[in-house]
């Protein structure tokens, strides 16, 4: 499986119930975020970040990606990003996380929505349309045909893109992050998980 063909496309669901176990994203769209409790193809045993238990059951065709480090240092003007950040006490939006999509995945999620990796957060996939360092290191996101978001990225922001994974770095104690489809019976299902490997881990 090649790099290309095992990245993660995200950014792409949209919803959020903020504090739930595996909190929901559309009538049946699911986010899992936790360690690996165990995985014998095709289930995987995640504990999620609340403590219960989620197993998904991962499809014929589900692909894999890791993740590595970024600097925000590097970004520059027409790079993708996908950001999810909170409003701030003055108005603006200051990032929780970034991920810096590959030239080949630009495009991927554009626009703006609801996020749950905390209460009232929002995930924002653009292109960098401008880059400053005043008072800190900010960009501002076109997305959706000309609308616009500028969000400060703090210092201690993770910063990451894609890296190449295999099934083996799934282990238990791994983090994951799952995009997961729940079937009317409670059933999840999955095709692409990200997880952590060489000491990075999904901050998504």
């Amino acid at each position: 499986m090649n790099l290309k063909t095992s990245l993660i496309v995200l950014g792409t669901l949209a919803g959020a119930f903020a504090g739930s176990p595996v909190a929901a994203q559309a009538a049946d769209m699911l986010r899992v975020r936790g360690t690996v409790v165990g995985f014998e193809t095709p289930m995987l045993t995640v504990k999620t970040r609340q403590g219960d238990t989620a197993v998904v059951k991962l499809n014929q065709d589900w692909k894999i990606s890791g993740v590595e480090n970024a600097s925000v240092k590097d970004i520059k003007q027409g790079d993708f990003l996908g950001i999810a950040s909170v409003s701030k006490a003055d108005g603006g939006s200051g990032a929780l996380e970034v991920v810096v999509f590959p030239a080949a995945l630009k495009g991927t999620g554009e626009g703006d929505r609801p996020w749950d990796l905390q209460p009232n957060s929002r995930m924002t996939n653009g292109t960098v349309a401008d880059v400053t360092d005043v008072n800190g290191r900010a960009v501002t996101l076109t997305y959706d045909n000309g609308q616009t978001k500028k969000i400060s990225i703090p210092d201690s922001t993770p910063v990451v893109t894609f890296a190449a994974a295999t099934p083996d770095d799934i282990k238990p104690g791994a983090t994951v992050f799952v995009t997961a489809q729940r079937a009317a019976d409670g059933t999840l299902t999955s095709s692409r998980v990200v997880v952590g490997n060489h000491g990075v881990v999904p901050p998504m």
